[in-house]
């Protein structure tokens, strides 16, 4: 029978032999291919530095340290999202705020926004879901000089009114988890324009070092050891993975536009499906598309969404819900006392998204499939 996963990461020959540098010259820590992959991404997306690190959670992390995100404060997020988006707020001993979600968007809604800002709020976290920018103009409107942190994990190559994710806020944060349109197994990076932060970031993810692991062994004094000036953390990408790194992102843009072909193929062929509603798009936005997430009227549809999602995986088609609300995990409804009915658009979105294959591994013959099975649902 027919296995179309839900993901898959496009990786091969030019990966594999891209590692084999690192290897040979036994530089496997953060050096110079992770040097040119930050290079390279910075490029593609318009902005004067990125950092790599080990995940987009701990760029996260990093980013709310560097804005002095600590006790007290508050950060505000979207209450549908992965979890990490709300955990390196509590890692930082502050505050994580919900705000509801646009169930059209899958992101924060602004309006609500306005209600949630107090004295308190230190940062607020927009995430550019699925690959969707937030309406960042809006959001800018609303916080003022409140520093905006972009959650772009899904958004490498995605853009808002023609500006790259990741130069939208004060600090943005990608991931290359194997889901993600590219990838470097595990790895993130941050992103920004602010000289200042970026000296910063660079330092705390290198244990607050002063100078770089690569500095010190090309330096004439081998005996010179860093100051560390700052609590840091050990958040460094390997060089391994700056070499796939490399790589990976010469691809974005033929990944994004051969997603974004297919995501069209969806509209028009899952439209007549009247219990199916699929991604918003917007002229003035660019989407990323590292995944089709759909929405399912339950009071239209022959079957629940769980029941659907059985189905289409006995026909060898993976589907996933699109994420969780973090408003309804046992963590913060228990420990942090979060009413999830509270959370109407993210309790929606729980319970009735899916996302349906797109990637870059899928044959024409695995589109065609998909919607036919769908359409078969009745």
């Amino acid at each position: 029978m027919r296995q179309i996963q839900i993901s898959q990461p496009v990786t091969g020959e030019e990966e594999w032999q891209a590692t084999k540098e690192p290897l040979m010259t036994g530089w496997l820590t953060a050096g110079p291919k992770v040097r040119e992959f930050e290079q390279l991404f910075a490029e593609r997306h318009n902005v004067k530095h990125a950092i790599a690190v080990t995940s987009a959670t701990t760029a996260l992390h990093l980013a709310l340290v560097a804005l002095g995100v600590g006790e007290g404060d508050e950060v505000i997020v979207p209450a549908f999202t992965w979890v990490s988006t709300a955990n390196v707020i509590l890692y930082c001993g502050a505050k994580p705020v919900f705000c509801d979600i646009d169930v059209k968007t899958f992101n924060i809604d602004p309006e609500q926004l306005k209600s949630k800002i107090t004295s308190k709020t230190k940062a607020i976290i927009p995430v550019h879901l699925f690959g969707l920018c937030a309406d960042m103009d809006r959001i800018k409107e609303i916080a003022g000089n409140i520093p905006l942190v972009e959650d772009g994990a899904c958004a490498a190559g995605a853009a808002y009114k023609n500006t790259p994710a990741g130069g939208l806020g004060n600090i943005g944060c990608f991931s290359f988890h194997p889901r993600k349109s590219v990838t470097t197994g595990e790895g993130g990076m941050l992103t920004t324009n602010d000289d200042d932060i970026a000296e910063y970031l660079s330092q705390l993810r290198n244990h607050g070092a002063s100078i770089s692991e690569e500095q010190r062994h090309h330096g004439p004094k081998p005996y010179i050891l860093p100051d560390f000036n700052m609590l840091g953390y050990n958040y460094r990408m390997t060089d391994l993975q700056g070499a796939v790194g490399v790589v990976q992102i010469k691809k974005l843009d033929f990944f994004i536009d051969e997603r974004a072909k297919w995501a069209e193929f969806y509209d028009k062929e899952l439209a007549s499906i009247d219990w199916l509603t699929t991604p918003w798009r917007d002229e003035n936005y660019k989407h990323g598309w590292q995944s089709y997430v759909t929405l399912i009227d339950e009071s239209k549809s022959p079957y629940s969404r769980n029941e659907i999602m059985e189905i289409l995986q006995n026909k060898g088609i993976s589907t996933r819900p699109g994420t969780h609300a973090v408003t309804m995990l046992s963590y913060y409804t228990d420990k942090i006392g979060i009413n999830p009915n509270d959370f109407p658009g993210a309790m929606i979105a729980n319970n009735q998204s899916m996302a349906i294959p797109l990637h870059n591994r899928m044959t024409d013959e695995d589109y065609k499939y998909v919607v036919e099975v769908l359409k078969g649902i009745e």
